[in-house]
C-alpha cells in the first residue's frame, strides 16, 4: 500500500471515530470545522450543517476557475443480527481483510466518507498543485438529500464539481433518475388480542438488502414483501390480528429484516411451513443466508390491531410495488423506474409504511407515486408524498467529462465508462442552484452499500486519488 492510499485511509478511519447517522450530524459537521481551522483553512457551515472549506491555490494558480469537490458527510447505519453497536457514539472499526477495507458488522461507510477523506487529503497535500478548491460537505444525502436541497444559491463560486459519490472505479456518472418518498399511515385503535388465541413472533431475515438505487434490479427479496405474503396466508386460515410489525430500516435500503407479533384463533405451523417451503425455492438461490422462523409468545395482555385493520393493513402491503417498473428504452440494463418498499413501522395506535420511488422520466415519478398513493387511499390510510429531488439531466457534450476520460485513458491506458445511473446523487440538486455547472461523479469500487456487508477495494483509492491529482493539475494549467 503505497503512502498516499494509506494517508487517505487514515483520514477515514478518523472520520470513523465521529457518529455521522443520517439526520445526526451535529458532531461530524463541527468536527469538519474544526480540522479546517486546525489546517488554517477557512470553513463555513449554513443553517442545515452542510459545511464549505475554501482551500487556496497552489501559488502561481490563484486565477484559474475554482473546482468544488463534493460529497455527503452523513452514513446508512446499519449492523448484523445481535450486534451491540451503538452509532450514536461508538466508531466504525476499520478492518483490512486481503484487498478490502471492511467494518466489523456494520456498514462502513465508505459511502461517503470516502469522498471527504480524499477532498480533505487533495486540499492539504503540498504535493498537489490545484485551482482554489471548495470542499462541500452536506448532511442527509442518504435519507432525502436534505443538505443539497437546502443549498442556498450563490454560496459555492466554483463551476466545475467533482463528486466522489460514484462506487465503481474506473466509471463517470453524468447523470441519474430522480426520486421521492411516500409514506402511508393508518390509524388503529388498539384492540384486545383473546386469551385463547395463539401468540407468535414472524421473523424474516439475513436477507442481502443493498441499495435501491443500484440494486434494485438483482434477484433478491424484500422482507416487508415476504413477511406480508405469510400474514395474507395467515389470514387465509384464520382470524389473525397483527400486535407489532416492524421492518427496514431506510428509504434507499432494501429490507433485509421483519419483525412481527401476530396472534391466531388456530395453529398456523402448517401454512408456515408450506409458505416458507414455496418461498425459499422461490429465491433461496439468489439468498443464500435467508432466515424465516416462527415463534411461539406468551399471550399476556396484549393489544393490537383488530382483525379487520389486519386484514386491510396486510392488503396494502401486499399490493405494494417492490423492484423495477420499467427498464430504460435508450440505455440497455438501465431501469428507468422503481420503487422500494422501505420500511413498516408500528407505534401505539399506527402502522406506517415508507416507499421509495425513482425515475429518469417524470411522468413515471409522477405515475407510481399517485399508484401507491391510490394504494393507500383504497384501504382508507392517510398518505403524503414528498418533494423529492430532480434527475441529473445528462450533458453529453461536458468539456469536463471529456477531460476526464481524456486523463483516465492516458493514466491507466484504458478508456473508462461514462453512464447515467438509477441512483440518486446531489448533483441534480446542486446543478440547478448554481447555473451553468459542470458535473462529474466517480470514486473508488464499493462494494454492497448500505449493509453490513460494505466494503471498500484499497487498490482503487489510489486510483482514485491518481487520477484527481492528475485532473487538479490539468485544471490548473
Amino acid at each position: 500500500m503505497n503512502n498516499k492510499i494509506q494517508a487517505v485511509l487514515d483520514l477515514f478511519a478518523e472520520l470513523n471515530k465521529v457518529p455521522r447517522q443520517s439526520k445526526h450530524e451535529e458532531k461530524i459537521s463541527k468536527w469538519l470545522v474544526e480540522w479546517a481551522e486546525k489546517h488554517g483553512l477557512k470553513a463555513e457551515r449554513d443553517e442545515s450543517m452542510n459545511v464549505l472549506i475554501h482551500a487556496p491555490a497552489t501559488p502561481g494558480y490563484e486565477n484559474k476557475p475554482t473546482v468544488v469537490i463534493q460529497g455527503h458527510m452523513d452514513m446508512v447505519c446499519e449492523k448484523i443480527a445481535g450486534s451491540n453497536h451503538d452509532f450514536s457514539k461508538d466508531p466504525i472499526k476499520c478492518i483490512v481483510d486481503g484487498e478490502w477495507l471492511k467494518a466489523d458488522g456494520t456498514t462502513l461507510g465508505a459511502d461517503d466518507g470516502i469522498a471527504l477523506a480524499m477532498g480533505m487529503l487533495l486540499a492539504t497535500d503540498k504535493d498537489v498543485v490545484h485551482p482554489p478548491l471548495e470542499l462541500l460537505f452536506t448532511i442527509d444525502e442518504e435519507t432525502g438529500l436534505t443538505g443539497a436541497n437546502t443549498l442556498k444559491p450563490g454560496w459555492l463560486k466554483g463551476k466545475i464539481l467533482l463528486n466522489i459519490d460514484t462506487e465503481d472505479e474506473g466509471v463517470f456518472t453524468i447523470g441519474c433518475a430522480g426520486g421521492r418518498d411516500t409514506k402511508i399511515e393508518m390509524s388503529y385503535t388498539p384492540a384486545e388480542i383473546p386469551a385463547a388465541y395463539k401468540v407468535y413472533d414472524l421473523r424474516v431475515w439475513g436477507l442481502y438488502g443493498g441499495h435501491s438505487g443500484v440494486d434494485i434490479n438483482l434477484p433478491r427479496g424484500n422482507s416487508n414483501i415476504i413477511a406480508a405474503r405469510f400474514l395474507d396466508e395467515f389470514l387465509r386460515n384464520a382470524k389473525m390480528q397483527i400486535v407489532c410489525i416492524n421492518g427496514g430500516s431506510a428509504h434507499n435500503a432494501i429490507p433485509r429484516e421483519t419483525n412481527v407479533r401476530f396472534a391466531s384463533d388456530k395453529d398456523i405451523t402448517a401454512q408456515f411451513n408450506a409458505l416458507k417451503e414455496k418461498i425459499f425455492g422461490e429465491i433461496g438461490y439468489a439468498e443464500t443466508g435467508m432466515k424465516i422462523d416462527l415463534t411461539p409468545a406468551e399471550n399476556k395482555g396484549l393489544k393490537g390491531l383488530s382483525l379487520e385493520d389486519s386484514k386491510k393493513f396486510t392488503g396494502i402491503m401486499m399490493a405494494m410495488p417492490h423492484g423495477v417498473a420499467a427498464m430504460s428504452k435508450d440505455i440497455e440494463g438501465l431501469p428507468e423506474t422503481s420503487n422500494n418498499f422501505a420500511t413498516i413501522k408500528t407505534t401505539e395506535n399506527t402502522v406506517a409504511i415508507l416507499s421509495s420511488q425513482r425515475s429518469s422520466v417524470e411522468s413515471r415519478l409522477d405515475w407510481l407515486s399517485r399508484k401507491i398513493e391510490g394504494i393507500a387511499v383504497a384501504a382508507g390510510a392517510k398518505t403524503a408524498t414528498s418533494d423529492g429531488y430532480p434527475s441529473w439531466e445528462p450533458n453529453m457534450e461536458s468539456a469536463l467529462n471529456k477531460k476526464c476520460v481524456e486523463i483516465y485513458t492516458k493514466l491507466f491506458g484504458n478508456a473508462p465508462k461514462v453512464e447515467i445511473i438509477h441512483a440518486g446523487l446531489e448533483c441534480g440538486i446542486i446543478g440547478s442552484k448554481n447555473e451553468g455547472m459542470d458535473m462529474v461523479s466517480f470514486g473508488p469500487t464499493i462494494k454492497n452499500p448500505h449493509t453490513p456487508d460494505e466494503r471498500l477495494e484499497i487498490a482503487t483509492v489510489g486510483k482514485v486519488w491518481d487520477f484527481c491529482v492528475e485532473l487538479l493539475k490539468e485544471l490548473s494549467l
